[in-house]
């Protein structure tokens, strides 16, 4: 037996170092991890660039980014005949009634507010059509900072018509908000909150933007607690059109 007896050890020994070496492989399959899946949201940060905000100067939204709503743009859904507000408004509301003769104005409809979590009844009207407001995901503003000055007028057009980059919103909520990025504002319904983050990441990639280092710290702080998110496309619920 005492022959064997040191063999028994060396083996051991290596088998501790392979088991070892496993674990080492596994640390660094969760820091792959940690990352994010191919196709989440949290994938797809980790890509995009982080850089400090360019200047404001020279951001004017109909200059820049073309007249509100325009239905003559790259943007999916565009000329359809309907303008983008409407097309919108019908993605986002049931019960939905539009203006007789019309099959795109809407008339009334009900939101399930993504940015508070309540219910809105919306009506068409100079007084009332504002309490559901369509808001910018990425804003115009931040978008600019953030990239958009160097794309071309067309491109930038289409960013701000983009089904990808817009919902129906409380009106108080949206202008709360601004033109503020995650860092600074986040919806109050946190249901909605990995979903917001993530389009505003597939809007960033899509369009060729980056991310502050603060932007970036808080959409990944939203996207620990869902880290499965999808990255939404254009034929995502919730983004395609009618």
């Amino acid at each position: 037996m005492n022959p064997r007896t040191p063999r028994t050890a060396l083996a051991a020994v290596l088998l501790a170092a392979a088991l070892a070496g496993c674990s080492s492989a596994g640390d660094k399959g969760g820091d792959d991890k940690d990352k994010g899946r191919p196709g989440t949201a949290r994938a797809a940060l980790a890509e995009l660039p982080v850089k400090k905000a360019a200047s404001k100067s020279g951001y004017d939204r109909e200059a820049k980014f073309g007249p509100a709503w325009s239905d003559s743009t790259s943007a999916p859904g565009s000329g359809n005949s309907c303008d983008t507000r409407n097309d919108i408004l019908a993605r986002d509301l049931t019960d939905k009634k539009f203006k007789s003769g019309s099959k795109c104005v809407i008339d009334a409809g009900t939101l399930a507010d993504p940015y508070t979590g309540g219910k809105i009844h919306f009506e068409r009207g100079r007084k009332t059509s504002s309490a559901v407001q369509i808001d910018h995901i990425v804003a115009l503003s931040n978008a600019w900072q953030t990239g958009a000055q160097k794309l071309p007028q067309a491109r930038r057009e289409a960013l701000a018509n983009d089904p990808l980059n817009l919902v129906s919103a409380d009106g108080p909520a949206n202008m709360g908000k601004g033109d503020k990025d995650a860092s600074a504002w986040l919806p109050a319904n946190k249901g909605f909150r990995c979903t917001y983050v993530a389009r505003q990441v597939a809007v960033k990639k899509a369009y060729g933007l980056w991310v502050t280092q603060e932007e970036r710290d808080a959409i990944g702080k939203v996207l620990e607690g869902c880290p499965g998110e999808a990255l939404p496309g254009g034929d995502a619920k919730g983004v395609a059109l009618r």
